[in-house]
């Protein structure tokens, strides 16, 4: 082998499992419930042919050329209505994880401290850990002062070592992986603490228009609009091949991400934002949405109700009011990650749940998706799964 000299950041990676399962097997030949993919059947195809369409005959080549770094004007105005901001605080994005890892970029340092929930998105964390950041998770407690507490006891220990909070890291919506939601009280709390010890929110929203049940909550950011930064996506409420997302913040942090996409892409795709602006603003995308919550509150509800049915006694779960992910816990002393290839040897997958904990806890969890397979394909994996568990933990 060639003798590479590679930047100290690499010893900083980590693969995504996920991805790694990708690549070893056919997703449709198994019971998949490993992935975050939405549903194909949600897709478009006739709406978005003809918006395509129609972006060439109104723009013509130049839906072809390079663009502005901040996106096109009309995608960002129709951003900007949508989330009641203005425009100038709207930044668009190459995927709202594109947003999550050009955030830690211009506001981390390495060695800086990242806080956020236990367990946590995987991409943010590997996005994290790749800026040698120290991530520094707090489990959730249904008991809001204990819960609030252990941040405080977290953030004491970090100010104690000398080391500098960069932001909070959070998912307040449907959160992947465990599908739970934070009340707005607990909002409240958190930012007023972001407050008191001056440090940034990064508010990740990709799952907050996939509610099923229950009343909108408002957002981090409307509570303070200068300290978060709100992020979103278009690829579970779209399309996910179009790679869009979009940063809301305080128009001095856009500058600065804006200065740093400069040298990661120049521009995000402009015929992508154009086709997305047109989709947007026709009423189009809204209506596609009603009918995605539509399939995926069905898919939810009956892999609820398997659960019920099939789960062995000690296995419990999670009940996310939207989303596409719920959370299962096994008994103490059962390893997710030492059970995957028996369970992929039978044909289900799923991820374990140390990788979303910072600390590697969270051995005996394992995340569900149930927005990409059939429900016929839902109906027979968990059977089968149940089937492995029951085996192992009685």
């Amino acid at each position: 082998m060639n003798d590479y000299r590679f930047s100290e950041d690499v010893g900083s990676f980590f693969r995504s499992p996920v991805r790694e399962i990708f690549k070893k097997v056919d997703l449709n030949a198994i019971y998949s419930f490993a992935g975050g993919y939405p549903s194909a059947e949600t897709f478009p195809l006739e709406e978005i042919r003809a918006t395509m369409s129609e972006v060439i005959d109104k723009y013509g080549s130049k839906a072809f050329q390079y663009g502005a770094t901040q996106g096109v004007p009309e995608l960002r105005a129709a951003v900007a209505k949508r989330c009641g901001v203005a425009e100038e605080r709207v930044q668009i994005t190459s995927s709202s994880q594109q947003g999550i890892d050009v955030c830690t970029r211009v506001l981390v340092n390495p060695g800086d401290v990242i806080l956020t929930s236990s367990p946590s998105y995987l991409g943010a964390l590997q996005s994290f850990r790749s800026y040698r950041a120290d991530i520094r998770g707090v489990a959730h407690n249904a008991d809001i002062d204990a819960y609030v507490s252990a941040y405080e006891e977290v953030i004491s220990e970090v100010k104690a070592e000398g080391k500098h909070i960069s932001f909070l890291y959070m998912i307040p919506d449907f959160q992947n992986p465990s599908g739970e939601s934070l009340t707005l009280e607990e909002r409240k709390r958190l930012v007023a603490l972001a407050q008191k010890h001056n440090f940034l929110i990064v508010e990740d929203s990709p799952y907050r228009e996939l509610r099923y049940e229950g009343e909108h909550i408002p957002t981090m950011y409307s509570l303070d609009p200068d300290r978060v930064i709100h992020l979103g996506s278009f690829s579970k409420i779209f399309a996910p091949g179009f790679r869009l997302g979009w940063a809301i913040a305080h128009p001095e942090i856009l500058d600065k991400i804006y200065v740093c996409k400069q040298s990661l892409d120049l521009c995000p795709p402009i015929f992508d934002q154009y086709v997305a602006a047109e989709f947007l603003s026709s009423g189009k995308l809204d209506a596609n949405l009603q009918k995605s919550i539509e399939l995926y509150k069905g898919k939810r509800d009956l892999l609820l109700g398997l659960l019920e049915k099939h789960m062995p006694a000690g296995v419990t779960w999670t009940h996310p009011e939207g989303g596409l992910f719920l959370f299962l816990t096994m008994p103490e002393g059962f390893e997710a990650v030492k059970f995957y290839d028996k369970s992929l040897d039978a044909g289900v997958a799923y991820v374990a749940g140390e990788f979303f904990h910072p600390d590697g806890s969270g051995k005996n969890t394992m995340r569900m998706n149930f927005s990409f397979m059939s429900p016929e394909k839902i109906t027979e994996g968990v059977r089968l799964l149940a089937d492995l568990l029951r085996d192992e933990i009685l």
